[in-house]
């Protein structure tokens, strides 16, 4: 979640929200968004954990970390929350399969998902789909879902900043 680990984006200082409070607010935001389900049960101590596993989770997404590293990163996170492949039940009654024990908490079975589906998307051979948003003053991650592996930041706003921002650097270089 970029809303609970950086402090640059789009071009702009951003304050991470620095309360349980605040946290939990930012996430249910966040999912909102996303146009996922609101979650009832996050509470603010959840919030302020799952704020420390989004900084642990910032290297996965770092192409200058080597791959080793990575996967290093993601394999100490999928023991910390004690990920494990598991059928489970829903309310409709069909088994759902996730990657958490089905008694672990909101923040272990949210954090075990997450981390097996980056450890899924590394194991694949597709690392290099997690990435760093390239404009100068964004520290936005991202999953690349562009056909060739090809974009290069978080949104159309940083896009538009670094390539005017090119654009005067030539021009500059041009007249100067």
């Amino acid at each position: 979640m970029n809303e609970l680990a950086i402090s640059r984006a789009r071009g702009r200082d951003v304050v991470p929200p620095a309360t349980g409070q605040d946290r939990r607010e930012a996430i249910q935001q966040a999912l909102a968004t996303a146009g996922l389900p609101q979650s009832q049960s996050l509470r603010d101590s959840d919030a302020d954990r799952l704020a420390v596993v989004a900084l642990r989770l910032r290297p996965v997404f770092d192409p200058g970390e080597g791959i080793e590293s990575r996967a290093e990163v993601l394999n100490q996170l999928l023991v910390r929350h004690a990920a494990v492949p598991n059928l489970h039940g829903h309310p409709d009654g069909q088994p759902v399969l996730a990657f958490h024990r089905a008694d672990a908490d909101l923040v272990d079975a949210w954090t075990s998902d997450a981390g097996t589906a980056l450890a899924m998307v590394i194991g694949v051979g597709q690392a290099a789909r997690l990435r760093s948003c390239e404009a100068g003053g964004c520290e936005s991650v991202f999953f690349d879902t562009t056909r060739n592996a090809s974009r290069r930041f978080c949104g159309l706003s940083c896009q538009n900043r670094a390539k005017a921002s090119a654009y005067r650097a030539r021009r500059a270089a041009e007249t100067g």
